[in-house]
């Protein structure tokens, strides 16, 4: 028996938002209610519109101990009846339909939450104009995401590169070159 409240979808034992908005880069966290007698069940966080192909991100170990894989962590409050996912360091295509879910014998409980992601407009983008590397800065809320060239200042192996070798060493020839330049005294 399957009831919709606005805000929430209820499905027999577990009850969830049904949507959740994070902003890109930052995380989000889901929790996920569920009634008495399922709490040493393993609880399970599975992405995909589809519930029989759904891919499980992260599921609980049957304790109260946190599970981390990748950028989602699972924790089940055995106590309270609650288990809560989070998502870090989000991007836009986590956008998508997930599921909080109970395993058990049978066809497991679950309900479903469509994530969206919003652009986050303070984040400054790098974006390769050509292919001899010049670089735009583009603010994100006009960044262009269909450019598979498009990345992240910081993650850019380029940047760090001219950041931490090329720029100190071009820093210091520049600096030999005002030194032997420099204007002489005459005695």
């Amino acid at each position: 028996m399957n009831l919709c409240f606005p805000g929430y979808s209820i499905a027999t034992e577990i009850t969830g938002p049904t949507t959740v908005n994070g902003l890109e880069w930052g995380s989000l966290t889901v929790q996920c209610a569920y009634g008495s007698g399922w709490e040493t069940y393993l609880k399970w966080w599975c992405r995909g519109a589809d519930w029989n192909g759904c891919n499980i991100l992260v599921r609980t170990n049957g304790s109260e101990q946190e599970v981390k894989k990748n950028r989602v962590s699972i924790r089940d409050n055995q106590k309270n009846r609650i288990f809560t996912v989070t998502m870090e360091n989000l991007k836009r295509d986590d956008a998508d339909s997930y599921w909080c879910g109970i395993e058990k014998t049978g066809i497991d409980l679950g309900v479903n939450v469509q994530v969206t992601i919003k652009p986050d407009t303070q984040t400054p983008v790098l974006e390769w104009t050509t292919a001899t590397a010049s670089l735009a800065f583009t603010p994100a809320a006009t960044q262009k995401t269909s450019s598979p060239l498009t990345r992240s200042l910081l993650s850019s192996t380029h940047f760090l590169f001219l950041l931490l070798l090329e720029l100190p060493l071009l820093l210091g020839m520049l600096g030999a070159v005002l030194w032997v330049n420099r204007p002489q005294r005459r005695s």
